[in-house]
């Protein structure tokens, strides 16, 4: 299809071809729609010596020339929003609404790391006369990243500008299913004037990729996106090393709606949060721990709101969702739903496949959802909604805490007392209340427990990228 690019390794500015390759396939309909390059060994080492080269270069070049190159990359991508937005459409599935919206906040993320990266000041601490103790932030060094195929633009623009702004050359390893997006955003880099080997890209077999790039010396911070049994091994893998990692692993999200919310407006909140990339989201809300007082009035409103969605590819201009990324989605989802209904869950709407062809799944509501449920349990990563009731904010805030998942969360309520509550007792990384937007460019994005650690996004998120350096000074 001529709206798909041709998929290709970067490599100190250049683009390679490899002799080996896999299909990438579209999700709507299963066909080939282009080819991911599988690289070899050599391709590794010449990555790694060229982001070694690009590093000497980059984290020498003046802040302020780092944020012209970055700013002129994320406005190569604003203009290039519709090829961006249908080649993320057609490899991943989602509407093309939503692929824009991508596109544009991971234009918004390089942009605030850009500018902020202006701003990773230092510190003078006092000291005695003729002593003078300094702080300095430099860049970590060659990063590693790794991101997975449900966010193909926004996910890798977040590690690269993060990298970038701090000064890192950068390896990304992006998802081989959803290849495009790290494709054009890199051009957009490579048409903006970056340096050869400060950005490089590759694609292939992901464990020979990692264990190759996190053990070799000339890699100084990991950073990964996924799932959290991958990101454990990675993480271990890295401290044989002594390596940093940034992780940003799996979630899965409760929802609390307290006896004053208003049921009806939070129901119909929670459906446009949950449409997002048909759940396939780390923070997608799926748990959804609703007080007595409100639960048939929550559950009425949403049941109508889920039937009403419409499903379809995401090139059909009504589609509110696409299909699932890929089979193993539609068949982990399936077998979700029947284990919840098998252990007593009421099926309120959805619960099939649609089609034989493609990978479309229904926005599915449960109710009356036990604990011991599969989804409760492990994360659906797609459009299931699990709904249970509780009695008091109490039960609700111990359910949420009760997984080993802690990266966002959200609730709705209109007491000060109930939010002041729940920022204390609810363990997150992130946390909304009465709305779905669970972080922005400017704020720190990051778990607890099970779902990670270091941050992505803000001045935490950029001084993940830095390490710092105290220097003292003695005046004779």
């Amino acid at each position: 299809m001529s709206a798909y690019p041709e998929i290709r390794l970067l490599i100190d500015n250049q683009w390679r071809r490899c002799a080996d390759s896999r299909p990438v396939l579209n999700p709507s309909d299963e066909a080939e729609i282009g080819r991911v390059p599988v690289a070899g060994p050599d391709d590794i080492d010449a990555a790694l010596a060229s982001a070694a080269r690009g590093l000497a270069v980059w984290r020498r070049t003046a802040p302020q020339q780092r944020a012209s190159v970055m700013l002129q990359a994320a406005a190569l991508m604003r203009e290039r929003v519709e090829t961006i937005a249908l080649a993320i459409t057609l490899e991943q599935g989602k509407p093309l609404a939503q692929a824009r919206a991508e596109v544009l906040r991971g234009c918004d993320l390089i942009a605030w790391d850009a500018e902020e990266g202006r701003r990773l000041y230092g510190r003078v601490i006092p000291a005695e006369p003729g002593m003078r103790h300094t702080v300095v932030r430099e860049p970590a060094g060659v990063v590693a990243a790794f991101t997975p195929w449900n966010f193909p633009m926004s996910s890798p623009a977040r590690k690269v500008g993060g990298a970038l702004a701090a000064g890192c050359s950068i390896i990304l390893k992006a998802a081989e299913e959803t290849p495009a997006g790290a494709v054009l955003l890199a051009q957009a880099f490579v048409d903006a004037g970056l340096p050869p080997g400060v950005l490089n890209l590759v694609f292939g077999d992901p464990a020979a990729i990692s264990s190759r790039l996190i053990a070799d010396p000339v890699v100084r911070l990991v950073t990964f996106t996924g799932s959290t049994a991958v990101g454990k091994h990675l993480a271990e893998l890295a401290g044989r090393h002594m390596k940093p990692v940034i992780m940003e692993l799996g979630g899965h999200a409760p929802v609390i709606v307290c006896e004053d919310a208003d049921p009806v407006a939070a129901a119909i909140a929670c459906v446009k949060g949950k449409l997002n990339n048909a759940g396939q989201v780390c923070v997608a809300p799926t748990r959804f721990y609703v007080h007595a007082a409100v639960y048939d009035a929550f559950v009425a409103a949403f049941k109508a709101e889920a039937d009403a969605v419409r499903v379809g590819p995401g090139t059909a201009p009504g589609s509110d969702i696409g299909p699932v990324t890929n089979a193993r989605r539609l068949e982990a989802l399936q077998a979700m739903v029947d284990d919840a209904v098998a252990r007593g869950a009421r099926l309120v709407s959805g619960g099939h496949r649609i089609g034989r062809t493609g990978y479309h799944f229904p926005l599915t509501v449960l109710a009356e959802v036990p604990d011991d449920a599969l989804a409760m349990r492990e994360e659906p990563f797609g459009p299931l909604c699990l709904i249970a009731r509780v009695a008091n904010l109490g039960e609700a805030i111990a359910k949420a805490n009760s997984l080993p998942f802690g990266l966002a969360g959200y609730a709705f309520t209109e007491s000060a007392r109930n939010a002041h509550a729940l920022g204390e007792g609810l363990e997150l990384g992130n946390l909304a209340l009465n709305h779905l937007v669970s972080a922005v460019s400017e704020t720190p994005f990051g778990g607890v427990k099970d779902s990670g650690y270091g941050r992505e996004g803000g001045t935490e998120g950029l001084e993940c990228y830095t390490h710092a350096k105290s220097i003292s000074h003695k005046v004779h």
